[in-house]
């Protein structure tokens, strides 16, 4: 096997999960100021699935092949010139950079030291890749939102990656939480802290009454989730309607100036403080990481398709031998 390839997950199409395929492509070399990580583990993201199908080709471009994965747990493989604040041997996780893509699907990335944090000793790096997508519920929570103890927090798709770690979080801040989700993931996710679990299919807004803060996961119907806030209440997405997708950002940029509460949106960009945070988070026993399933590599594509079939209970996670 040529040393200067390693495996990674691919695409030469748009399509369903079945476009995906593991080949071979050339194992990165850290620039200066770079890391090389050997990849343990990485979790998969809705938006990999929009890049995959060409939803997000806007974003994606049309050349071929590409890549997928966001996040990853492994080791420092190796250090480019100049790179510092790590040692190779290090237990690490992190995101790969806006200006990156995706590409964390393989054997190796790249990536500068500030985007990576220490995973905490003891916590297994195969589950540990579930919980680097938990930045964005602290940022959501804490830093957009400024969630307050005693507040009612609402989460919308309380059993997916953000969502159970937003209730975990949320609990941990000391808001009261009520948590949206599939009537077969109620026990799950009172299991996370939830003081009350609702099924979204049966409860109407008025029934729910109102909150100072709502996390929203799904980007849809906006409006009417909005209309549950309390006056001086803040409400968070961290996704947007993928088949109405400029009605959806025009709607949330409208909000900063009509209506009561205005619909933060942003897109996670986490570095070395905020996994620093999330690691505290665990070690206090707050935050543990939440696995619904975890897949071989070469069965990346069945990991695409049990999340775009629904009701996944934290993340499904794909580990690199």
């Amino acid at each position: 096997m040529d040393e200067g390839t390693m495996k990674a997950v691919l695409f030469d199409r748009f399509g369903g999960p079945g476009v995906l395929y593991v080949g071979r492509v050339p194992r990165p070399v850290p620039a200066p100021g770079e890391v090389l990580v050997r990849v343990r583990a990485f979790s998969v993201n809705g938006g990999e699935l929009a890049a995959r199908s060409g939803r997000a080709r806007l974003l994606t471009g049309r050349k071929f092949p590409q890549r997928i994965g966001l996040d990853f747990t492994g080791e420092i493989a190796a250090l480019g010139t100049g790179a510092s604040g790590v040692a190779v041997g290090e237990r690490v996780w992190g995101v790969l950079g806006r200006s990156s893509g995706f590409g964390s699907a393989a054997e190796y990335v790249t990536v500068r030291p500030e985007r990576l944090g220490r995973v905490p000793d003891g916590l297994d790096l195969v589950a540990a890749a579930a919980l680097p997508v938990a930045t964005t519920a602290v940022t959501a929570l804490r830093d957009k939102a400024a969630l307050r103890p005693g507040e009612r927090l609402l989460v919308r798709g309380a059993a997916g990656g953000v969502g159970n770690a937003a209730v975990q979080l949320g609990r941990a801040y000391g808001a009261e939480v009520t948590a949206l989700a599939r009537a077969a993931n109620l026990d799950f996710v009172r299991t996370l802290g939830a003081h009350h679990a609702v099924d979204h299919r049966t409860v109407t807004p008025a029934e729910l009454g109102l909150f100072d803060v709502i996390l929203d996961t799904a980007g849809t119907d906006l409006p009417a989730v909005r209309r549950m806030l309390k006056p001086g209440g803040r409400m968070v997405t961290v996704a947007f309607d993928l088949t109405r997708p400029a009605a959806s950002l025009g709607y949330i940029v409208a909000s900063a100036v009509h209506g009561r509460g205005r619909v933060r949106f942003f897109s996670g960009n986490p570095k070395r403080a905020l996994f620093d945070d999330l690691a505290r988070q665990v070690t206090a026993g707050k935050l543990r990481p939440a696995v619904d399933t975890i897949f071989p590599l070469e069965e990346t594509a069945a990991a695409h398709r049990a999340l775009e079939a629904g009701g996944v209970r934290g993340k499904y996670v794909v580990r690199v031998d």
